[in-house]
């Protein structure tokens, strides 16, 4: 009896030493989570939710550098063979053990045609189990990038997939499976409950295999769409930290006691992107053609939008305006042709007439109002700035849930849009594979418009294998050129990271916006 008294003397010390300074922490956004499933959507918020219960073979630090993950270290074998040794004794939330069967089995899943994620694993041949701590990669030819490619294949149970029904993901919006509301990974925290919409609870996982940086307990994501209710929260307390300030807030949060502003510049651009692929635009006035596949009108958007009056009227400062499709911070930027031509309402008015659209025409816009920051409004300056030139834009401003599914595959369903991307890789091959070359049902898997140039597809599949840094470099210039002149994409800006939390909260604010719960602390 007196061991009994012991051992529950010893463990209930154990257990006050490994909760001590635990705490809670309560967060809210504008937009949900789309799903629980890490297949379904290559999208930043998704993703970054995911990666706080799932984990993937090499993640990243603070500073957003290479670090191992699942797996321990890699190497190439040969030029298009990579081996990864994993680590050992790592368990799932529901006890069993991580194998490379996973890990290969999670490859096989995201390759399947409902993945959104095929694009950043096409490079990928075949997956194979070495032994049950070891797997390796074939690709197709020698990847340049090819760790930084794995950061977003976020593993998943082999077993528990099969037991539920969910070996394959589904399309958001179109099906359901046990995957789109339920998750059990390897990572940090285990989710608890799923309100769609409203609020997702999760918990700290005590079987992770790293050393916790955080000290959390609990985690309450939930969903405020309104800007001025979700700061008032926070002003009240009720929550810890918003992610996506207004600006028109930043001032009042910044001279608050208790609060402080998170500010960091951010690697997303956002574009408005243009269909290219009907022969008539269904929103259009104009029958029988699709004027936006006239350069000339391409060019008269371009010069009509003024960038620069958006990044600093409507963004408050907080957009870097921007020539390219992806900004400092991605490999493959180039600042000499980081140069916008300014904004000209008689040369895009002209360009219009010479293009047969004297009048200008009809045309409809999709927004987001929960996505990005100031989105809709940034789409109604961009109407305004349209309406000079006879552009007469209707505008359908949505939830993003809504939003992804309409302009996204398999529907593809948009005349006009805006959208931004930040490169999982942060190299600016990912922006070209996934927004700009030909759909093919794993390249162009985000292009929207269904834009397609065989000298860039080219360009595209030459940069992917490239191993000459200089080589690469002056590839993806010319690559740059080819966009800048097409004008497939309108690039708007590069727009600046703003959360805003309580003085006692400590985290990390990487520049790809990804929100890594294990770098909380409360203090």
């Amino acid at each position: 009896m007196k061991n009994k008294l012991l051992a529950c003397m010893v463990l209930g010390t154990v257990l006050t030493a490994q909760t001590a300074g635990a705490a809670n922490f309560r967060w809210a956004a504008d937009g949900d989570v789309n799903a629980m499933d890490p297949a379904t959507r290559q999208e930043t918020v998704q993703l970054s939710f995911l990666a706080n219960i799932y984990e993937p073979l090499v993640r990243r630090g603070r500073d957003l550098g290479l670090e191992p993950g699942l797996a321990v270290k890699w190497e190439q074998t040969s030029p298009t063979v990579w081996r990864f040794h994993l680590r050992p004794d790592v368990k799932w939330q529901d006890g069993s053990p991580f194998t490379a069967d996973d890990v290969v089995f999670s490859l096989q899943r995201i390759q399947s045609k409902n993945s959104s994620l095929r694009a950043p694993l096409s490079p990928v041949k075949e997956a194979r189990r070495i032994d049950a701590l070891t797997v390796e990669f074939e690709t197709h030819a020698p990847d340049p990038i090819f760790p930084q490619e794995q950061t977003n294949l976020l593993i998943m149970s082999k077993a528990w997939c099969e037991r539920n029904n969910s070996v394959e993901p589904v399309t958001i919006g179109t099906e359901e499976n046990f995957a789109l509301r339920n998750a059990m990974g390897t990572g940090p925290f285990r989710l608890v409950s799923r309100e769609p919409d409203r609020r997702t609870v999760v918990e700290r996982n005590h079987g992770w295999w790293d050393t916790p940086q955080h000290n959390l307990d609990r985690v309450e994501f939930n969903v405020i769409g309104s800007a001025p209710t979700r700061v008032s929260a926070l002003l009240s307390g009720e929550v810890d930290m918003i992610y996506a300030v207004p600006p028109q807030d930043m001032a009042r949060i910044r001279q608050t006691p208790g609060l402080q502003l998170l500010q960091n510049a951010e690697l997303r651009t956002m574009f408005f992107g243009l269909n290219l692929s009907r022969d008539e635009l269904p929103s259009s006035d104009v029958k029988g053609a699709n004027p936006l596949r006239d350069k000339r009108v391409r060019e008269a958007f371009n010069l009509a939008i003024d960038v620069p009056l958006i990044a600093s009227r409507v963004m408050l400062g907080l957009g870097r305006p921007t020539a390219m499709l992806w900004g400092p911070g991605v490999n493959g930027y180039d600042a000499t042709l980081d140069v916008r031509a300014k904004p000209d309402i008689a040369k895009a008015k002209q360009l219009l007439a010479d293009a047969g659209y004297p009048n200008g025409f009809k045309i409809g816009l999709d927004c987001t109002n929960d996505r990005y920051l100031m989105d809709e409004h940034i789409c109604t300056a961009a109407i305004g700035m349209l309406a000079r030139i006879g552009i007469k834009v209707e505008a359908s401003t949505q939830s993003k849930t809504r939003f992804f599914s309409k302009i996204l595959a398999p529907k593809y369903d948009t005349d006009f849009y805006l959208l931004g991307w930040t490169p999982g890789t942060y190299d600016a091959h990912n922006v070209l594979y996934t927004l700009l070359g030909t759909r093919d049902g794993k390249r162009g898997e985000v292009n929207v418009g269904g834009y397609s140039n065989p000298v860039l597809d080219g360009l595209i599949a030459s940069v992917g294998t490239e191993t000459d840094p200089i080589k690469r470099q002056a590839m993806l210039r010319e690559a740059t050129t080819i966009v800048q002149n097409d004008l497939p994409l309108l690039p708007l800006h590069q727009q600046s990271i703003v959360w805003a939390a309580k003085s006692n909260v400590s985290l990390a604010q990487p520049a790809d916006n990804f929100f890594p719960y294990r770098f909380v602390t409360i203090k």
